[in-house]
């Protein structure tokens, strides 16, 4: 992988730390990056405050093959997500701006979700209905692997839907968005 050029990767694991706030262990494939680099992972951007290598100590840069950890996220991506280093600020916002759009079109898309009085008359009907589901947890890890049980749970009366899987505490967009 050539060193010399901007950084790219994809997003290991990502997590929300007291203190330090959206945290990316990302794993450098290409390029080298180093610290106050702007960058944009998957529907999220940054500066970067700060990289730590895999023992936890403060580093410069991360050259290609490099798994660090990222401090510097507006919020926190999710596992797989692409990552790489962008010229300036307002691309990185541009960017960021279009995975979001794309990522709220895809949770509108989901429709009007049944309440549980329509669920339970379906089921009665012998209709299946959806279940809407949103999940918080404290990794993006732990989040992928509620999802996937989840998904996993579903029957021939009700099928359970993912609306929205995050790392975090709950905030107020979550609970509209549950409404």
């Amino acid at each position: 992988a050539n060193p010399v050029r901007d950084a790219m990767g994809v997003v290991v694991e990502s997590k929300i730390e007291t203190g330090r706030g959206p945290v990316a262990t990302v794993l450098i494939q290409r390029g080298t990056l180093r610290v106050g680099d702007i960058f944009v992972a998957g529907a999220e951007w940054g500066r970067v405050r700060a990289l730590l290598d895999d023992r936890g100590k403060p580093i410069d840069e991360a050259r290609p093959s490099t798994p660090v950890e990222v401090l510097g996220l507006q919020g926190s991506p999710e596992a797989g997500d692409d990552f790489s280093v962008v010229e300036n600020e307002a691309r990185a916002r541009e960017i960021s701006a279009c995975g979001q759009r794309r990522a709220r079109d895809e949770r509108v898309a989901l429709g009007q979700r049944a309440t549980v009085d329509d669920m339970f008359s379906a089921i009665g009907e012998a209709r299946v209905e959806t279940a809407a589901v949103i999940i918080k947890s404290d990794v993006q890890g732990s989040a992928e692997a509620i999802k996937a049980a989840l998904d996993r749970l579903g029957t021939e009366e009700v099928a359970v839907t993912v609306l929205h899987a995050g790392v975090g505490a709950i905030n107020e967009s979550d609970v509209t968005l549950a409404k």
